[in-house]
């Protein structure tokens, strides 16, 4: 390479991992250790407008990490310009080649337009056949137009019947069963899953998230493991509205298992809750901790209260849209050295 080439493929590198020097800087990660999991891989994936996904999973990830030993790997929306976290910025998520090394993906996905060399990535993972969990928007993870190469991924997707969501994780959008912003949700163990590992412990689920409404596939493939009982306002005391909204109850927590072209059996979890402000329910944080032992095979692991303390400060914003922190970099969200 010739001299005077050097400043133009400088300036060439900071404007492709916005001006922050380090491509790591992009993300978060969690080194993980001594605990059931320990040598287990985990990317948790962010990226949506409205439920604080990128302040959600860098939490659940602390508890997956010092808590259970998982090493884990959080990646967000980042705005190209600044290397800062926007979660407007649908079509950017760096750091999705961690998945070629994942055991899980956990994804809180909404409505993302990712270029095709980042949504390979996810592509090659999910036709790997490991396992996925979905939290609250990943039934609507993609919003991929019909012309471009992984169109099938989208929401509304023709050929792959409801796309990403409903293939992999039992639904895609359907609707707000709850009144959005005014009921919340109080989780019920379905009847017949009270003896299932991933509700081990989960005696107090509740959110103030508004229970979805869906249309499950065939039993086989989906189990319903807890249901969304809507409450008639957004108070973990408040009264379960009557009517059709409690009856039947839809369910907000479900497997998914089935088997892959290439013969692997997959096991997947969906969870319609998950907004950041959800996870504050021991009960919401302990199903998704259970959730990662399963999908992995280690249910044995579980135990009969798994450990979900928070790790650090948890104080999440309110669900809503242009309602994320401005001027946050993953970098935000390390651990503190034990000395500090």
């Amino acid at each position: 390479m010739r001299k005077s080439m050097l400043p133009w493929v400088s300036v060439g590198i900071c404007l492709l991992f916005g001006g922050i020097g380090r491509a790591e800087d992009l993300w978060v990660e969690y080194p993980g250790g001594d605990g059931p999991a320990a040598g287990r891989r985990i990317v948790l994936v962010s990226g949506d407008e409205e439920y604080r996904s990128e302040e959600a999973l860098p939490q659940l990830a602390r508890i997956l990490s010092v808590r259970h030993g998982f090493r884990c790997t959080v990646l967000f929306a980042i705005d190209p310009a600044t290397g800062e976290i926007n979660p407007d910025v649908n079509d950017n998520i760096p750091g999705l080649g961690a998945l070629g090394n994942a055991d899980l993906m956990i994804i809180a996905t909404r409505f993302r337009n990712l270029p095709d060399e980042q949504m390979e990535h996810i592509v090659r993972y999910v036709e790997s056949g490991k396992p996925i969990i979905g939290m609250r928007t990943a039934t609507h993870a993609f919003n991929i137009p019909e012309d471009r190469k992984y169109a099938r991924y989208g929401w509304q997707s023709k050929e792959w019947n409801g796309g990403f969501g409903r293939q992999l994780l039992g639904e895609t959008w359907i609707s707000h069963h709850g009144k959005h912003k005014e009921q919340s949700t109080r989780g019920i163990i379905a009847p017949g899953a009270e003896e299932h590992p991933i509700v081990r412990g989960c005696d107090d689920i509740w959110g103030p998230t508004d229970v979805y409404g869906v249309r499950l596939p065939q039993p086989e493939n989906a189990r319903p493991l807890i249901l969304g009982q809507v409450l008639s306002g957004m108070q973990p005391t408040d009264s379960p509205v009557e009517g059709s909204q409690n009856d039947p109850l839809m369910p907000v927590a479900w497997t998914m298992q089935f088997t892959s072209e290439d013969g692997t059996d997959v096991r997947n979890f969906m969870t319609t809750m998950g907004a950041a402000t959800d996870l504050e329910s021991e009960g919401v944080r302990r199903l998704l901790v259970n959730a990662a032992y399963w999908c992995l095979g280690i249910e044995s692991q579980i135990a009969e209260r798994a450990d979900v303390r928070l790790v650090g400060e948890y104080h999440p914003s309110a669900y809503g849209f242009k309602g994320f922190v401005r001027g946050v970099k993953p970098a935000e969200y390390k651990l503190a050295p034990p000395n500090e």
